[in-house]
């Protein structure tokens, strides 16, 4: 059983710990090793701490926490892009310990964010996916979600790959 809750910056660096171990974990094969083998914790809780000081920022970022400090995070607010009376909120990430997968604390967190989004008064979600990692696709489907013919590109180390946008509404 999890508690999800507001981020604080008590939380970076269990938060940033999940976000590049689970980079590490989910996209090994996908994107390039030398990427992936370059992120460090550290880094990532230092851009977190400048993103959570950001007067600019919306959106909310939560955790799950299992007791003994957050395992699983979620960011999520308005859809990026869009005009600004869009009804659709995005999930920016959600990332959970790679240990813990399976347990329920990635759909405890996406629940927290639909909550979120709805109280706000938007009416759909949307989110990006790596087009090859089927692991999180299935998640997604799973929860609602379907791919909507959205797509992007990302570079990572030269090689381009391609994400695909999935909505869902609530």
């Amino acid at each position: 059983m999890v508690d999800v809750r507001e981020m604080t910056e008590a939380d970076v660096e269990a938060v940033s710990a999940a976000r590049v171990h689970g980079w590490q974990a989910a996209y090994a094969g996908l994107v390039p090793q030398p990427y992936l083998d370059g992120m460090t914790v550290e880094d990532d809780a230092r851009r977190r701490r400048a993103w959570m000081s950001d007067p600019r920022r919306q959106g909310t970022d939560l955790v799950a926490d299992a007791g003994a400090g957050p395992v699983g995070w979620v960011s999520a607010g308005p859809c990026r892009g869009a005009t600004p009376e869009s009804r659709t909120a995005e999930v920016y990430a959600l990332y959970v310990r790679p240990d813990l997968i399976g347990q329920g604390v990635g759909s405890a967190l996406l629940d927290a964010a639909h909550t979120y989004a709805k109280a706000r008064g938007f009416d759909s979600v949307a989110l990006w996916v790596l087009s090859g990692n089927t692991r999180a696709r299935r998640f997604y489907e799973k929860a609602g979600y379907a791919a909507d013919g959205g797509e992007q590109s990302d570079p990572y180390d030269g090689v381009v790959l391609t994400e695909l946008r999935y909505t869902r509404g609530l």
